[in-house]
């Protein structure tokens, strides 16, 4: 899971770049980089947050009207510096290259490609297979001709979820969306001075607003787009199946204010918590909490509905440093339980002396809410009840969520009972599968039937995994970790 994002404006775009990728922090910690092209590309990238890795004259050398950005969050590939996105390639063309997502199949493609490859990312064995198949098709004299013909080979030939731009100097601005919509990617317009249209790509609405842009909706699964150096948008669905947006973007990963697929994410985790609140009293009618209080910031929204829903005061219990990431895409174990302390303060006036119910968007590993659950028995809660907006998570994702692994998930390793035990909760309480389908799809014109959740029901979109393969790609992505 990362932020991606590309601009083609009627002026220079690094600037905005670097504003959209403000807005897309929260999708990825890690690393960041920006690429521009005008005649060649220019490009800038490091480790950390977007403030700590640009400063202002690296807008002034980032030259050109087209661009393409990328913050990182690690699900495969290493920490060397040339795992930084965006991808650059001279081959013989200029290609500027940023992907969200995981290829399934990357290691047997890896195979086909020795000597080619410089990074340990399956998204440059992604880039290869797109420039391969782009040559391949070098005879057309029309270039989004060759494009959707380059397209219809690689969505043929890569399983996995892919949302990616590219900049081609000379060609102009690509975006891409994989066959099945797992990753989000939305565009948007806006009127230029010149009289004409800016476009942009991302990965969530969020850049739209500051930026000036108007949403255009979503590229379609199996759909490419290009923006030619003329700034004039072709678009083609080149292939598509089961649409099956990742629905772990609704319940953590995106910005509450987004839109993805034309649903709204703040909309979708109020239902959230109402859906939930229906459960929790049709399961303890008699057992009512004196507070309702949110594991900040993704689940305030959910438990937001949730205490209205019951008719119980809303409290923010546990005060959060906003200065600390999210400890969910940080490295390990010993990190995030290291950084929840440092990021929360639990309100000794708001939690003594009262039964509390904490609500969280979800349990994963289940270090977090352990450590949220003893801080707030450490300020003299009563009883705590524990409640998450997502389903039980049993199985590794493997399309672009950090769970590479059963053995990491608590859910796959202890049942309800043993989980409340392990979180030293009174009581435990997590959202049905079905409820949160309908919390996501209760309204919009989204075309959605059941989004992916492999990782709460073992339907994987992409293909079935036999138990030998799950376990040859949990190893895999284990030692990727490591290493």
């Amino acid at each position: 899971m990362c932020g991606i994002v590309g601009i083609a404006s009627h002026e220079a775009v690094s600037a905005e770049l670097h504003d959209a990728l403000i807005h897309l922090q929260h999708r990825g910690q890690d690393a960041a980089g920006i690429v521009t092209g005008d005649k060649v590309l220019h490009q800038k990238q490091g480790f950390g947050l977007v403030r700590e890795v640009f400063v202002p004259d690296d807008m002034l050398q980032l030259k050109g009207n087209y661009g393409i950005a990328h913050v990182r969050y690690p699900t495969a590939g290493g920490y060397a510096k040339t795992d930084i996105q965006p991808l650059c390639l001279e081959d013989p063309m200029s290609i500027a290259f940023a992907h969200n997502g995981n290829l399934v199949d990357h290691h047997a493609l890896a195979d086909t490609m020795q000597g080619k490859l410089k990074t340990s990312l399956d998204s440059e064995i992604l880039l290869h297979t797109f420039l391969v198949s782009l040559r391949e098709e070098s005879d057309k004299a029309n270039f989004f001709e060759q494009l959707c013909l380059a397209m219809k080979k690689v969505f043929g030939s890569v399983t996995g979820s892919y949302s990616v731009v590219a900049l081609i100097p000379g060609k102009g601005l690509i975006a891409f969306r994989d066959p099945h919509g797992i990753r989000p990617l939305v565009m948007g317009s806006r009127e230029n001075k010149m009289g004409s249209k800016d476009y942009i790509f991302s990965s969530e609405t969020t850049p739209f607003y500051p930026l000036g842009f108007d949403p255009l909706g979503d590229l379609q699964p199996g759909e490419v787009a290009l923006v030619n150096e003329k700034g004039e948008l072709q678009r083609q669905v080149i292939t598509s199946k089961q649409f099956a947006p990742c629905v772990f973007e609704y319940v953590y990963f995106a910005r509450p204010d987004a839109t993805l697929n034309n649903v709204s994410v703040y909309r979708s985790r109020l239902r959230m918590g109402q859906n939930l609140a229906k459960q929790w009293k049709a399961k303890y009618p008699d057992l009512m909490p004196d507070i309702v209080i949110p594991a900040p910031f993704t689940a305030n929204t959910a438990a937001l509905s949730f205490a209205n829903e019951l008719g119980v005061r809303y409290s923010e219990g546990l005060y959060k440093n906003p200065f600390i990431g999210r400890t969910f895409i940080m490295p390990n174990q010993q990190t995030r339980k290291r950084s929840v302390r440092h990021k929360l303060t639990p309100q000794r006036t708001e939690i003594e002396n009262k039964n509390v119910l904490i609500l969280d968007d979800s349990i994963v590993r289940g270090t977090t809410s352990r450590e949220i659950v003893k801080m707030v028995r450490e300020f003299g809660a009563k009883s705590i009840y524990f409640v998450s907006s997502c389903p039980p998570i049993k199985y590794p994702c493997f399309y672009g969520i950090d769970m590479p692994s059963r053995s990491e998930l608590i859910a796959s390793q202890y049942n309800e009972q043993q989980t409340a035990l392990y979180l030293g909760v009174d009581r435990l309480l997590y959202q049905t599968e079905e409820d949160l389908v309908e919390a996501v799809t209760r309204k919009g014109e989204h075309h959605i039937i059941r989004p992916c959740m492999a990782c709460m029901d073992g339907e994987y979109v992409c293909g079935k995994f036999t138990e030998e393969k799950m376990r040859v790609i949990e190893t895999q992505r284990k030692a990727e970790k490591v290493s």
